[in-house]
């Protein structure tokens, strides 16, 4: 499980603290599908750097029972100097993966060609971004976190990392954050709204999305 208690976060500013989270609570499971709503500016983004673990929270706890994936198709913690496979290495290692394992699918998935052995600094924002899906999907977590609706290359790589997300890993537990509404009721079990702050749950998707316009309106 990841369980979230009373989770806030302040951040300084020349005008003093800014409270970006007010006392979060969420629960996700193995497996469920849980999606996460609100206005620009309201904190999903924030939310999610803290479940992954890139920034800790201000007060109150978070519990990971689970592994949990970086932002899919993240492609920020990538070291410019080094090739796209010496970055696969890289963070094999730090997950206690072997690299040599990985780097046909990773290869063979992102679409990379003689570019895998080139630095990361020349890559375009689009070849980052496929190498970050794909590395994404080779390491196996047990929870993915999604922010905003990717779109990761041309149609055709955009459909085909849809088919490896969301069809070969059902079975997996996924947070999703997204303004677009269609793609939250067709993927996610529950939602959360959120809104100055604090987190409302929603067992019925489609009542989180109503509430949403409305606030929104």
């Amino acid at each position: 499980m990841i369980v979230l208690d009373q989770v806030t976060k302040r951040y300084p500013s020349l005008r003093g603290p800014i409270q970006v989270l007010k006392g979060v609570d969420m629960t996700v499971e193995m497996g469920e599908k849980v999606g996460i709503l609100g206005r620009n500016g309201a904190g999903k983004s924030t939310l999610i750097r803290l479940i992954g673990g890139g920034e800790k929270p201000t007060t109150g706890s978070i519990t990971r029972t689970m592994s949990i994936s970086w932002p899919i198709a993240f492609s920020g913690g990538f070291q410019s100097g080094l090739t796209g496979r010496d970055n696969l290495r890289f963070i094999c290692r730090i997950y206690g993966q072997d690299p040599a394992e990985k780097l046909s699918f990773v290869k063979e998935f992102s679409e990379l060609g003689d570019f895998l052995d080139q630095p990361i600094r020349i890559y375009s924002s689009g070849m980052k971004a496929r190498l970050a899906f794909a590395i994404s999907m080779a390491i196996d977590f047990d929870c993915l976190l999604i922010d905003e609706v990717m779109a990761v290359g041309d149609a055709k790589f955009n459909a085909k990392s849809r088919e490896e997300l969301f069809v070969k890993r059902a079975h997996k537990a996924m947070i999703i954050v997204s303004h677009n509404m269609k793609y939250i009721q067709q993927n996610c079990s529950r939602a959360y709204l959120m809104n100055d702050g604090r987190l409302e749950r929603f067992d019925d998707v489609d009542e989180a999305i109503a509430t949403h316009k409305a606030m929104m309106a």
